[in-house]
Order: C-alpha cells, then structure tokens, then sequence
C-alpha cells in the first residue's frame, strides 16, 4: 500500500498532505481482508493504577507499514490517554520494536522524557498476554455557577481574566505576554495575580478562582508546559506550583485545568450537550473532551503532540522534533508554516501573533492567498475529525480559538464540513461542528474555567 493518498478535497497549499485516518483505515481493512492480521492490545497505565485501553489489528511482520501504523498509533495513544506504562499484547516483532523505539534512548525519547515528567516515573513497555482492564478517572466537572467567581485562561501568547457573577460574565479582559521566554517563575505569578486582582475589583467578594493553562496540569501542578520552556531546573518547582500559591493567597477553592477540557466544558455549557471535543486553535493546538456521560475522564489531550498526517515530507514541530504532529495543523503555527506557499513574504521577526494578525488583515481585504491557508486548515480539520473520533466517542465539536476569528474561521469550518459530506458521508449525522459567537471565542474558556471550582459557603 502506498503511503500517497488521492484525496478527493486536496489541501491546496500541502498536496503532499497524508491524513492519518486515510492511511489507518486502509491499512486495517488490508489487514483484515488479508485473512493474516492479529490482535494488538494496547494499554496505557498513568497515576493511581488508572488505565486506558485500545485494541486493533496488525499483521504479524515489522513491515514498514505496520511499522508506521503502530508507531503513530502508539504515539497518538500517549499523549491522547497519557501514560508512564504501555502494556503491550500483540506479535513480537511488533513489540520489540515498540519497546526499542518508545525508550529514553530510542526515537522517541521526546515522548518517553515528556511522559515521565507528566507523572514523575521511568517510562517503560511491558509485553504481555495480559492487559489490565480499563479503569478512567470519570469526575464530573464544572458547571458551578452560583457566587463571585474569577476565571482565567493562560495561553503562549496572551492571557485572559474574567469576573463572574451567577454565571454572568460582568469583565473580561485580554492582555498580551510572552511566558515562553522568562526564566524567572516571578514573571508568570506576578502577570496571574495582577490579571485577578484587576478582575476581583469589578466583584463585591471573590468566591472561588477557576484557572485554564496550556500544558499538563496534574493536582492543581503544572508538569510539563510550553508556557514554562525557560524556567531552569532549579526554579521550576516554584513556577510549577504557582495555583498552589495563588490559592493560599486568596484562600477561596481553586481549580485549574489542562485549557482543552475547559474549552470542552465551555461547549457542553453553552450548547447543553455532552459527548464534546474542544478544540482550540490558538498558539499551539489545545484539545480536551467530556464523554457522553458528562465526565472528564482524566486523559491528556494533548493533541499539539499527537500526529494527524503521515507525509514523511510533513513539516517538524520545533519541540517535539516529530512530523505531522497536530500543532503544525491547527494553531498559529500551521499559519506561519502555510505561509511559503501562500507566497506571503512577512519580516522574519515577526512573531507568530503578528502573523496571524496579518493574514487576517488580508482575508478581510478579500486577498485568495489568505483564502487559501484557511481552506487548507479546513481540509486539515475535515479529514482529522474522523481520524479523533477513532479515538474519542464524541458527536460535537467546540471549535474555537484565535485561528478561528473573523471570515478566515468561517472558511475553515465550510472546508471541514465540506471533507466531511464527501469523503465521510457515513459520519453526517455523527460529527456536529459547533462555533461559538466571536465574543466567545476569545475569552469563553476563562469564564467556562470560573466554574470549575464548587463555591465555597460563606457565614
């Protein structure tokens, strides 16, 4: 089977584009029709004995395409579900690999390294006949609205507060900062605790504090965050424990959470449903999902990692060192990587931000070249979709995010649901894209974030 696809929505700007639920779904039905395929079992174990499993099949042989469907597989599964061990049940070969390739000294020590500062223990592969059964977290989460309440949402280049009351967003503010560079853990506490103090002025009390921030956030902790990439070794506890120190300081509840789940919570706020997948589209790509249930089920979600095309020409995230990886799809940075084909020349040091700012510019001045990198993230998304629901049980979408704003992110959507009628027309009624309106889209996580915390009683 040839890693090529003819795609019947082509990305204008990335011909070479391999989405990876292409490649999965034909590699699994040759696997099937071949009479050869064998199962393979995959189970991910994090913090407390919580574990997830995924089951598929493969054929028996290391071949370069089961090399590359479980390689992607495996990396997919880590930093959707998370994990410090992979239990592995399927042919040796297979796991052979998998235990050579995801060690700190194999190709994917990035992963392996990330994972074992996410929950503080040596990464390894267990081959097994035996994988635990599945056990998730299942908390619910959210919804608290009654009281004075302040919450914030911390992304890679600006940070949003708003003051709530009852449920009633009364402030909102958006202040513009640059965390990725500051190796001083004072920087970041001082910008979070100015923003609430700004914000608690608009309320008679402050009742609980409610936080969303980019990154890994495991007990109110920040693990692993691009937001905290300067801080050195020897300061990261202090920048790491900052909502700890926020929290004493006000002495009401405080909860932060990892800002894909509350983009997920925002949708299933202000739509009334459940079985949602937030996506955020802004620096990098934040991802989060409430099952049909209503529970968050203690996954990371961190999408930004996980790969969504399989061209082994793709472009390399600048972190990860991995290609195809769902940052370089669905943030500013797919916008700055489209930007060569679109044949939009901009000063090489213009930050991302800027850039984005610009590309809009021109899309609202009705330039095709700024058409065209938004029709291209709309086939980016049109064909990823599916691919997430391989993995996730969900039947709407929250999309939403700076990428979104404006003409651009109505092009983006129209092209998404464009790949969907087409090449998925079995998923029509399955996949329900949502937008919220444009006030929404930019502060609606810091005021879906306010709710997370229960209201503390007060005398």
């Amino acid at each position: 089977m040839s890693r090529k696809s003819s795609l019947a929505i082509p990305a204008p700007l990335d011909p070479g584009f391999l989405p990876a639920v292409v490649f999965n779904r034909a590699y699994v039905a040759r696997a099937t029709a071949s009479g050869s395929a064998v199962p393979l079992i995959l189970g991910l174990e994090r913090e407390g004995g919580l574990l997830s499993r995924f089951e598929t099949v493969v054929m028996p042989q290391a071949d370069d395409e089961t090399v590359l469907y479980v390689d992607r597989l495996v990396k997919f599964l880590l930093w959707a579900r998370g994990g410090w061990k992979l239990h592995l049940s399927g042919p040796p070969a297979i796991g052979e690999y998998v235990r050579k390739t995801y060690s700190t000294r194999g190709a994917r020590k990035f992963d392996c390294k990330m994972m074992e500062l996410a929950y503080g223990r040596k990464f390894e592969v267990v081959l097994t006949n035996k994988i635990p059964r599945a056990r998730d977290m299942e908390v619910p989460a959210g919804g608290h609205m009654k009281g004075c309440r302040i919450g914030f949402d911390l992304g890679a280049s600006d940070y949003k507060v708003s003051a709530v009351v009852d449920g009633e967003a009364i402030f909102t503010e958006e202040t513009p900062w640059n965390p990725k560079i500051q190796a001083d853990p004072q920087y970041h506490y001082h910008h979070i605790s100015a923003a609430l103090h700004r914000a608690a002025a608009h309320m008679p009390r402050v009742d609980a504090i409610g936080g969303s921030s980019a990154g890994i956030i495991v007990d109110n902790e920040i693990r692993v965050a691009s937001l905290l990439r300067a801080i050195p070794a020897k300061s990261f506890a202090t920048a790491a424990g900052v909502f700890k120190r926020v929290q004493k300081e006000w002495n009401v509840p405080l909860v932060a959470m990892n800002d894909g789940d509350v983009t997920a919570l925002a949708g299933a706020l202000s739509l009334g449903k459940t079985g949602m997948l937030g996506l955020a589209m802004g620096s990098s790509e934040a991802a989060g999902f409430m099952d049909q249930k209503g529970r968050i089920l203690g996954w990371l979600n961190e999408l930004a990692f996980a790969p969504v095309d399989y061209n082994p020409k793709a472009a390399s995230c600048e972190w990860s060192g991995d290609s195809g990886v769902g940052a370089l799809y669905f943030s500013q940075q797919a916008v700055n990587k489209l930007l060569p084909a679109a044949k939009i020349k901009l000063p090489a040091k213009m930050d991302l931000p800027e850039r984005l700012v610009e590309v809009q510019k021109l899309m609202a001045a009705g330039d095709e070249r700024a058409a065209k990198i938004y029709q291209t993230i709309g086939v980016y998304l049109g064909y990823t979709l599916p691919h997430y629901l391989d993995f996730y049980d969900y039947s709407s979408v929250l999309v939403l995010g700076r990428v979104t704003t404006g003409a651009g992110g109505d092009i983006v959507i129209s092209k998404a649901l464009d790949v969907l009628k087409t090449e998925f027309p079995e998923l029509a009624g399955k996949i329900n894209i949502h937008v919220p309106d444009e006030k929404s889209r930019r502060v609606g996580q810091a005021v879906a974030a306010a709710s997370l915390p229960s209201t503390r009683t007060r005398k």
